[in-house]
């Protein structure tokens, strides 16, 4: 066991700590935006059109009940406690890379969620399964790497489940003093019931149609009205963000990369893109056209990183300074968020923190059961997958585990390698389905 942790160890050090993946997810981002010709910002209105579309056939998973899959993966206690932690080490100027790696990632994630829908395979009349897995087997003929990338998959996915559950026990817990077993007990419970519950359609994907929007309008919400009464102090918020981004105080003190760097980081850990991770949500609409699955995940790079991350951001740049010095984390957040909406801040802190982290673990075991039946079409296993999902809820509500949390940061850089070195070569085919979507628009376009 010792050689395993040592071993995770140095593959999370070299991954994460030099950077490598930083520079892999950057480079990535550049060169696919330069490929497509930025389509995430000439195609923003077309992307939006699409959704409002919502097609699918009679059973069929659409492109919003997708959208709203890898917005449940992307959006998590992460998009709090991360951004926080991103002002707090970096200052606001972390916030600009944070959107800078998100306009760019974008692309990213539409040339290889398309390359999910090209290369994912039918299981049913509008039932599909896919994702990078997939596309390595079909498109590379390496099975066995797919395999690698699909074992990748869960063992992230188990590291994030705990970190998920324990962020919401510990919120309730520090808010309400309530017994951390009574709360693990009661999410255990309702994780099992939403994974085990039957219908026509699948389960976590209702859930995720309810929870999504809702909590999204929530989190929104709140942040308009900070926004609106704090109007006078946006134009200095801003303009701070982009004085520290480019300097500042930071430049004057040689601190500019841990500025750059925490933003970037911050960016790329939130969105997903270029882990391959959304793919398993791309691949299973029921759309006519590849090019709209990748157009529709494009856009959840947006809703992660633009509005989500940058709620938390206001929140807690607009606090007030005397109010959140000497905090971090979930505390400073809590301070802020009470600064702003006063006795209600703390309670809609930890109803926001359990939508976000409920909504991430669905959205993993989702993506969980699609890496399972790559591995094994024997059915036996998705409920086999879901027990351990239901273990994992409830071991990481009760417990922060060190190793289990770094598993998750190494299975997450595997996936990244891998999907980054398989799939660069062949995007050449996204672009090309990109080319001819782009000229039945303007046939269309013209026959108006």
């Amino acid at each position: 066991m010792e050689i395993v942790t040592k071993i995770i160890e140095a593959v999370n050090n070299l991954l994460w700590g030099k950077n490598i993946l930083v520079v892999m997810l950057i480079g990535t981002a550049i060169f696919m935006t330069i490929r497509t010709k930025g389509m995430q910002f000439r195609l923003f209105k077309d992307i939006i059109g699409i959704l409002k579309k919502n097609e699918k056939s009679e059973n069929g998973i659409s492109s919003l009940e997708t959208f709203f899959l890898g917005t449940a993966c992307r959006v998590g206690a992460g998009n709090i406690t991360g951004v926080v932690a991103a002002v707090s080490v970096g200052g606001p100027g972390s916030i600009f890379w944070m959107w800078a790696v998100a306009l760019l990632g974008a692309a990213t994630s539409f040339v290889e969620s398309t390359l999910a829908v090209i290369y994912r395979k039918r299981i049913g009349y509008s039932e599909y399964r896919g994702g990078t897995p997939w596309i390595i087997e079909k498109r590379l003929n390496k099975k066995w790497l797919g395999v690698v990338y699909a074992l990748s998959s869960i063992v992230c996915y188990m590291g994030v489940i705990q970190v998920m559950s324990n962020s919401v026990t510990e919120s309730v817990n520090n808010a309400y003093g309530i017994s951390i077993t009574h709360i693990a007990i009661a999410f255990t419970v309702l994780v099992g019931i939403i994974l085990f519950a039957k219908s026509k359609k699948d389960t976590i994907i209702l859930t995720l149609n309810k929870i999504v929007p809702l909590m999204a309008a929530l989190y929104l919400l709140v942040v308009l009205y900070i926004i609106v009464t704090n109007f006078t102090a946006i134009p200095g918020m801003i303009t701070n963000i982009f004085h520290q981004a480019f300097g500042g105080k930071e430049l004057l003190g040689g601190g500019i990369g841990v500025v750059i760097m925490n933003g970037v980081r911050r960016g790329l850990f939130s969105n997903e893109a270029g882990s391959g991770n959304s793919n398993y949500a791309a691949a299973v609409a029921d759309v006519d056209e590849p090019v709209k699955q990748g157009m529709v995940q494009a856009l959840g790079v947006f809703m992660d990183t633009l509005v989500v991350c940058s709620a938390t951001a206001f929140i807690v740049l607009l606090a007030k300074e005397e109010v959140i010095t000497g905090k971090a984390g979930m505390a400073m957040f809590q301070a802020a968020i009470e600064d702003h909406i006063g006795w209600f801040g703390v309670p809609f802190s930890v109803v926001i923190l359990f939508f976000f982290s409920l909504s991430t673990i669905l959205g993993v075991a989702y993506y969980g059961k699609n890496a399972i039946s790559f591995i094994s079409n024997f059915k036996v296993l998705n409920f086999v997958y879901y027990i351990i999902v239901i273990a994992m809820v409830y071991i990481g509500c009760v417990e922060k585990n060190v190793f289990v949390w770094s598993l998750a940061d190494f299975g997450l850089g595997i996936m990244t390698v891998i999907n980054i070195v398989c799939l660069v070569p062949i995007s050449g085919e996204a672009i090309s389905e990109l080319k001819k979507y782009e000229k039945k628009l303007k046939l269309e376009k013209l026959n108006k």
